[in-house]
């Protein structure tokens, strides 16, 4: 990903991300539901997705979990990286997404959502920044301002976290913190 080469409007966009959404089948996921001998679920979450979003935090960028399956996975998975807002079993994100904004006192254009498919269009639609990753449904790559390289559940979430990062100019500091 060439984060220099991002258009102004979109870097613009990004600047001004207070909380970033993620929707969780199909894009913290790969999409593909995997059940037990015993009918429990289990999903698989990458690791470069958690670092970022817990980059996200630690730089002062709220982040929420918005799905519309509720999953034990999900929760256990947030509580690791200290996500303290996780809404499951949302048939209506919009609706949650705008709870979301005015629980935090946030305008739209200081809002994030990160989706894959057709549920994911509503709070997309009114998200100041509105990524889709890379194997997303075609109606929402064209809602989206911005789309990931990589699918969901491999790197996509990290993509987008690391375009606000370094549209907020935190990048350089992020790098060296790694040195």
């Amino acid at each position: 990903m060439y984060l220099a080469d991002l258009p102004a409007d979109l870097l613009a966009r990004a600047a001004k991300i207070r909380v970033a959404a993620f929707d969780v089948d199909g894009t913290l996921t790969d999409g593909r539901l995997w059940y037990g001998e015993d009918g429990r679920e289990t999903k698989v979450f990458h690791v470069h997705d958690g670092l970022g979003l817990k980059r996200l935090q630690a730089n002062g960028v709220q982040v929420a979990i918005v799905t519309a399956r509720i999953s034990h996975p999900v929760a256990l998975r947030a509580e690791e990286l200290g996500i303290a807002h996780v809404y499951q079993g949302q048939a209506d994100k919009r609706a949650c997404f705008t709870a979301l904004l005015e629980a935090l006192g946030l305008a739209p254009e200081q809002a994030a959502f990160v989706g894959d498919d057709l549920p994911d269009l509503p709070p997309m639609r009114i998200a100041g920044l509105a990524v889709a990753v890379a194997n997303a449904h075609p109606w929402v790559a064209e809602v989206a301002h911005w789309q990931t390289q990589r699918p969901g559940g491999m790197g996509a979430a990290r993509e987008a976290c690391d375009l606000i990062l370094h549209a907020q100019g935190k990048s350089a500091a992020e790098r060296e913190r790694w040195q």
